[in-house]
Order: structure tokens, then C-alpha cells, then sequence
């Protein structure tokens, strides 16, 4: 059964959904809303706190949202950090992002770590806490082999791609430019 939850969005907003896109389905406590888009085109649906929860200077907390979801299959739900509350608190997803798969029918939590070194952090039930983006995934069949196909970048990594204060060379090493 479909419920129209629009009276928990932000006044003038609407949620946006392809018509044939599948259902979401919810289980949430009374204590928190359904969760929603800030925008109507906005990628991911706000999570909120079920529970009031002291982050210390540098800890971690794991924050009880009061949902439980079952995603539709072939999907997976990615916890990602809200932009504001990291820019203005420190405040991000430790395993940003945290993954929900399309099975799990258990308690959705965000670990929460606050990276201020000299400022605890509360969070309040009702709190917006983390984003829930939900994404087609594909299972890949594993095929073990003992070679990989050839590409331009081959096996250059970590800072390959320069970007900080110089480029990366021909051997993937970076290489520091004067200015």
C-alpha cells in the first residue's frame, strides 16, 4: 500500500519520481519523519536521528535513524555525509558512504564521526544527520584469469593524475613543478 507521506516535506516541495519507478518501502518510528528530498530533484533523501547522542572531539557515535527500508531489487542505498553539517560541524559518515543492501530489512544507523579535535558535537532526535541515495547496482560473474586487458593507464594509482602542486610523469611519479 503506497501512503502519501508530503505533509513531512518542507512547505512547496514535492517529491519527484519516474512514473514507473519501483516503491521504497519504510518502517519508521513515530519519533522521526518519513525521510525526504530538501529539493524536488534532489538526489538523496534526508535521514534523520531517533536518538539524542553526544559525539565527542574526534570520537565516533553509531546514531539509530528509527527506519528500516527494503530497497527494491537490483538496488543498493549508499549513507552519504550532508554537506552543510560537515562544512560547518565536522561532522561526516565514517564509512561514507555506508552501504544498505537491497536484503537487509534490519535498523538503518549512521556512523557518525565528529572530526572537530576540541568540540563534542550533540545530535537531537530529528536531527538531519546523513542522505540515503538509492542506486541501481550490478552484480558482476566473477572470472577469475591470469592477465588483464591492456589500458593507457596500466597499474599507475594513487596520484597518477596530479592535480597538487604538480603533474604526474610518464612513470606515474610525481613530479614537483617551481612556480
Amino acid at each position: 500500500m503506497s501512503v502519501d507521506h508530503t505533509e513531512t516535506l518542507p512547505e512547496g516541495a514535492r517529491p519527484v519520481s519516474a512514473p514507473d519507478a519501483p516503491a521504497l518501502r519504510i518502517r519508521r518510528s513515530p519519533a522521526v519523519p518519513m525521510p525526504h528530498r530538501a529539493h524536488p530533484d534532489d538526489a538523496g533523501l534526508d535521514l534523520t536521528s531517533a536518538e539524542e547522542v553526544e559525539i565527542p572531539a574526534g570520537g565516533r557515535a553509531l546514531v539509530d535513524t528509527g527506519l528500516a527500508v527494503a530497497l527494491p531489487e537490483g538496488t543498493v542505498g549508499m549513507v552519504c555525509p550532508r554537506s552543510g553539517l560537515a562544512a560547518r560541524h565536522g561532522i561526516t559518515v565514517l564509512n561514507g558512504p555506508g552501504i544498505v543492501d537491497a536484503g537487509y530489512r534490519g535498523p538503518v544507523k549512521v556512523a557518525l564521526h565528529n572530526t572537530d579535535p576540541s568540540e563534542p558535537f550533540t545530535v537531537r532526535v530529528g536531527d538531519r544527520i546523513a542522505q540515503l541515495v538509492v542506486v541501481p547496482f550490478l552484480a558482476p560473474r566473477l572470472e577469475e584469469v591470469e592477465d588483464l586487458d591492456a589500458t593507457a593507464r596500466a597499474e599507475a594509482g594513487f596520484g597518477s593524475s596530479g592535480g597538487f602542486g604538480g603533474s604526474a610523469g610518464p612513470s606515474g611519479a610525481h613530479e614537483r613543478t617551481e612556480g
